[in-house]
């Protein structure tokens, strides 16, 4: 029977129906492609884009190498220039410090309002500017890690011309003018995390606490609102009034992917829950998440925008 012509060819045609019925996946990538590019022309703003799932060259980017603002994003290449320093013995981690009132700096964080003369230490300063996106800390940090300069040598070390801490750094205020505190690209900052997640940058322990640190944010109103609870994100978010970026990496169940969204030049400047930009980023996110996860598809419950809605940092 099996060897009969007739079944053979029928056995055959069954098979070539049924795969070609399956999309393929760079037919799949292309319409989630379609759909990202059609969300991001009608954006009132600047957008770049890098997409990437871990282990393959399967990627989308938009405008990936342009260099836009950081915001609180350049709080990364701080954390690094922290770490390198640690390594070097000349911080600790556990390294004791005490804050004085003298260096508050305001918008978010919690350190402005410790009392003048609390003891602290720099693992706390790190997790409050990554956790909280503390801005005292941050600038404390910077200038402990040797100010933008020594950061900014950091990186060029470690291979990125477009990431660059600009506030406080001599030589760099003009570039402070047009961007801010710090520049990047999101291709530059997706591959910092991603070297991060693989311990490659620094020291393989270096990298494990970075990654550790970096999974703990607060601010899970925007891209992590659209990722079922449960899984591990890494993610630092930036914001200013024209200017809100996200970049994060996804340990998923199906795979792990990276993205960094960054937005410049905004007309939508509104701290509302449904800012333009957070709503791309939210929509993007969900789209990526169910592409790279089919087997564990995610919709937001209703009435979650009941506790993700108010007044997020500046």
């Amino acid at each position: 029977m099996k060897n009969n012509p007739s079944f053979l060819l029928i056995t055959l045609l069954i098979v070539s129906f049924f795969y070609s019925s399956i999309p393929s996946y760079s037919q799949s990538q292309k319409g989630l492609e379609k759909e990202i590019q059609s969300l991001v022309e009608g954006f009132h703003g600047d957008v770049g884009i890098y997409i990437q799932e871990l282990g393959n060259d399967r990627k989308i980017e938009i405008n990936a190498d342009t260099v836009f603002s950081t915001a609180s994003i350049v709080k990364i290449p701080i954390m690094l220039g922290i770490f390198d320093k640690i390594e070097k013995d000349e911080l600790s981690f556990h390294q004791a410090l005490m804050y004085r009132d003298s260096i508050k700096y305001g918008g978010s964080g919690l350190m402005q309002f410790f009392q003048d003369s609390t003891q602290t230490d720099l693992r706390t300063l790190i997790a409050l500017m990554l956790s909280y996106s503390d801005n005292t800390t941050s600038l404390w940090n910077q200038a402990l890690a040797g100010g933008g300069t020594q950061i900014n040598e950091l990186m060029e070390k470690l291979g990125y011309t477009n990431t660059r801490v600009n506030s406080r750094t001599p030589g760099r205020e003009k570039i402070w003018e047009k961007y801010g505190w710090g520049q990047t690209s999101p291709k530059e900052m997706a591959d910092i995390l991603v070297r991060i997640y693989q311990k490659e940058l620094i020291t393989p322990a270096a990298s494990e606490q970075m990654y550790r640190l970096l999974s703990n944010t607060y601010y899970n109103d925007y891209a992590l609102s659209q990722i079922p609870p449960g899984v591990n994100v890494a993610s630092k978010q930036g914001m200013v009034n024209a200017s809100r970026s996200e970049v994060f990496l996804v340990n998923g169940p199906e795979s792990d992917f990276v993205v960094a969204i960054f937005t410049d030049h905004n007309e939508d400047t509104s701290w509302k829950f449904d800012n333009e930009a957070w709503e791309l980023t939210r929509k993007i996110t969900l789209l990526v998440w169910n592409y790279f996860n089919p087997k564990h598809p995610y919709s937001p419950p209703v009435g979650i925008q009941t506790y993700l809605e108010g007044l997020p940092y500046e």
